[in-house]
């Protein structure tokens, strides 16, 4: 209302200078607005509604950063020295997406475990090997994380019961550290992921 995309991205270029990247988000064919956009100061353009791969796809794009090298360069190093199964214990859906969209850019096949009692019996159905890491989300419904980790710690088969296990969880303060390892998880990452900190924490731990 009031003032349409390509008008605020017009006032943004011409009253701050400011040239950081803008992305109109539309649900319409932007064919007919395209030439009028660029000219107002429009970067690229991106469908409503949005999917996670196109939007990857859209910021990666215009993202050329320093940093953004850095990050992928670490998922190049790590896919070549690191590949396989992972299980993902999480229950919400874009979290879900989100970091199978990252794992799958370095080269991981996902398995996903909508809460904790699930990952158990997957992990318990598997050979020993079949997954290399164990994503653990600590609030699940059903069975949470640190309960789903001490049924692991405690199967029959040692070979499953040591699998590396990472806690993932928003709750990033001391004691829930020490809770994810006094359960027998091998490390903490807190949400929203960071992807460095990801992939250099999975390096430490996967064999």
């Amino acid at each position: 209302p009031d003032m349409n995309g390509i008008e605020v991205a017009r006032r943004i270029r011409k009253e701050t200078g400011e040239q950081v990247p803008i992305i109109v988000l539309t649900a319409y064919d932007w064919a007919d607005i395209e030439v009028e956009a660029k000219a107002a100061g429009v970067t690229a353009f991106c469908s409503k509604p949005l999917f996670m791969s196109e939007l990857r796809e859209c910021l990666y794009s215009i993202v050329n950063t320093d940093e953004e090298k850095e990050k992928r360069g670490i998922e190049t190093e790590f896919d070549k020295v690191h590949t396989g199964r992972i299980l993902l214990a999480e229950d919400n859906e874009l979290n879900q997406e989100i970091a199978t969209a990252i794992l799958g850019d370095a080269g991981f096949t996902i398995d996903i475990a909508p809460n904790g009692q699930i990952a158990v019996d997957m992990l318990k159905k598997s050979a020993p090997g079949y997954y290399q890491l164990i994503l653990m989300d600590v609030q699940m419904s059903v069975m949470d994380g640190y309960e789903a980790t001490r049924q692991i710690r405690n199967l029959d088969d040692r070979k499953l019961a040591s699998i590396p296990i990472l806690a993932m969880t928003a709750n990033a303060f001391e004691e829930d550290k020490q809770e994810a390892l006094r359960c027998g998880m091998n490390g903490h990452i807190a949400k929203p992921i960071d992807v460095k900190v990801l992939f250099e924490t999975m390096k430490k731990v996967m064999r």
